[in-house]
């Protein structure tokens, strides 16, 4: 299948973020809109809400899935509080991900646990995201930093050297340590994973 090298963003916060008018995922659309990017943005509460953007997702035939949510070791959660735990995002992600790269912009959510789930299951390329707990204002700095860098190097493509190279830059330039685990058929677990920190 034919994708397009473009983001589908996915965001779920909680009301006080809402509240105060905290939406990573409309400041990085109009970012990427500045890179000649046809981002698409799907703000949901619930997990019924999550599912359906999902689909939607699918039906973009976008490559790049960009999820804004709060998280911690265990998995995520919706603005209404339905938890999804990474066995249960695995399986919703399975029949979308092929071939395609998944950034999350969830606290504590990128750790082996989560990518043995997740990698081996939907054959997604890649999966990127901060390993620790990343404040609002640094969140929405550093990811339009990732794209903007990723699609100035190349406007149709995401190469591993070249993501990997730029989350370095990223990593020391707002003091986060990322995540990034790459499907890998050289592996026995079906991905190899670097951590990227200062």
């Amino acid at each position: 299948m034919v994708t397009k090298a473009d983001v589908f963003i996915i965001e779920s916060l909680d009301p006080d973020d809402e509240g105060n008018g905290r939406f990573e995922g409309s400041s990085l659309s109009h970012i990427l809109r500045l890179h000649g990017k046809d981002p698409r943005y799907s703000y949901v509460r619930t997990k019924e809400q999550f599912i359906a953007a999902l689909k939607e997702f699918s039906d973009s035939s976008y490559r790049y899935l960009h999820i804004s949510a709060h998280a911690d070791a265990d998995g995520m959660c919706t603005t209404n509080l339905d938890d999804i735990s990474y066995s249960e995002l695995a399986a919703l992600l399975n029949p979308y991900m092929k071939g395609k790269r998944l950034f999350l912009s969830a606290c504590a959510m990128v750790h082996e646990e989560m990518a043995k789930a997740i990698i081996p299951l939907t054959q997604c390329t890649s999966i990127v995201g901060p390993r620790q707990l990343v404040g609002f204002a640094e969140a929405a700095v550093m990811w339009p930093a990732v794209y903007h860098l990723m699609f100035s190097a190349s406007d149709s493509a995401m190469t591993h050297a070249v993501l990997k190279e730029n989350l370095k830059k990223v990593s020391t330039l707002f003091d986060v340590e990322l995540g990034y685990f790459s499907k890998s058929k050289l592996s026995a677990r079906g991905y190899t994973m670097d951590l990227l920190k200062r």
